[in-house]
């Protein structure tokens, strides 16, 4: 065991087992009680398997305007409330006047912050509604729609056959 820093920190540093990138770029780097030999244990212990997950980074379309404004404005008064709420709270430990009122104005602060929060989630439901939703061209559903219009296509098209000529008089 190393004897206590100023820090505080006693014994040797903690190894995790990290991705190849971030293990190499730690090797070459000098910090102070780094132990190499306990990472290498670690990747012979790995066995060479791949990582339970990768990581990828997906990028995520921006908010469409309105909703934005709306969340922006619900994250306001969210907080606004909360803090009233924390107000009325110490004003009533405090048992001090102001605490009905503030009680008082954290219950109506409560109901805007509903609307609020409501209202984001509306503007996006009729935003969603007004201008769609951007499908992938890659999108199952739309080539499951594409094969049934060609197959209605291809039905419209054929000549229709001509009835079965039986004869009347055998009927």
């Amino acid at each position: 065991m190393a004897p206590a820093t100023d820090a505080g920190w006693t014994g040797a540093p903690p190894v995790w087992h990290v991705s190849g990138e971030t293990r190499a770029a730690d090797e070459e780097s000098d910090s102070p009680g780094w132990d190499a030999g306990r990472v290498r244990e670690c990747d012979a212990m790995d066995g060479g398997r791949r990582p339970l997950w990768q990581e990828e980074t997906k990028v995520r379309r921006r908010m469409a305007d309105p909703v934005r404004t709306a969340a922006v404005r619900a994250v306001i008064i969210v907080a606004v409330t909360l803090i009233q709420a924390m107000v009325a709270f110490l004003c009533t430990l405090a048992r001090s006047w102001f605490a009905f009122p503030a009680v008082l104005c954290t219950v109506a602060s409560t109901v805007v912050a509903t609307w609020a929060v409501l209202d984001v989630w509306v503007t996006r439901q009729v935003w969603v509604q007004r201008h769609g939703v951007r499908s992938e061209p890659s999108s199952t559903a739309r080539e499951l729609r594409r094969e049934r219009r060609e197959a209605r296509r291809r039905e419209r098209q054929r000549p229709p056959e001509e009835p079965a000529r039986t004869d009347r008089a055998a009927a």
